[in-house]
């Protein structure tokens, strides 16, 4: 399964794949100060690298069928809003369905991302995704991005544990929410 959501929609906007013709749409979000440490990116490359290493790990995800990330359109203005995606990933020893979410700079505090994390939650759960990477989902977020942060909790998350990632100096942290605890979310709307 490949876990893709080309064609799903939130509220606003519409998701479809990730082409190489978006790149230049893209870079500004790694103009951006501490995006590469969000991300877990070396800090010491060009915008241009930072980009093109997210681009050559999306398409590898899309090949390797690992899940991927999405390209948000706005559904009025045909904008392109940002990424977001389900992303298997290897966390703390454990294979994981991973929540992602990058939106562009021009989109941030718009409720874009908390909108996106909300409708990828759903469809995991209400697609039985979870239940091939132990009944949760995961989102994996740097200590000190607290946008994310606030996410991942007003996406019924609560902190798991520390990532164990002796390969990079960042501090990174777990949230994670059970289908239990989705299924309590849910009727309590």
């Amino acid at each position: 399964m490949n876990y893709l959501l080309k064609g799903e929609k939130t509220l606003r906007t519409t998701f479809r794949l990730l082409k190489k013709e978006d790149f230049v749409t893209w870079l500004p979000i790694f103009k951006e100060k501490d995006t590469a440490r969000f991300l877990g990116m070396k800090t010491g490359l060009t915008t241009e690298q930072k980009c093109n290493k997210w681009f050559e790990k999306a398409f590898w995800r899309y090949e390797n069928c690992s899940g991927g990330m999405n390209v948000m359109i706005h559904q009025e203005s045909k904008k392109f809003v940002g990424q977001t995606g389900l992303l298997i990933q290897k966390v703390n020893g454990l294979r994981r369905l991973e929540v992602g979410y990058s939106i562009l700079p021009e989109f941030w505090n718009q409720g874009y991302a908390k909108e996106a994390a909300a409708r990828l939650r759903d469809i995991a759960f209400e697609k039985a995704y979870d239940k091939d990477f132990g009944n949760s989902l995961v989102s994996v977020i740097h200590e000190e991005n607290t946008g994310s942060i606030q996410v991942a909790l007003y996406n019924g998350m609560t902190l798991e544990a520390p990532l164990k990632d002796d390969s990079n100096p960042e501090r990174f942290f777990v949230y994670s929410i059970s289908r239990e605890e989705w299924e309590a979310l849910k009727n309590d709307r």
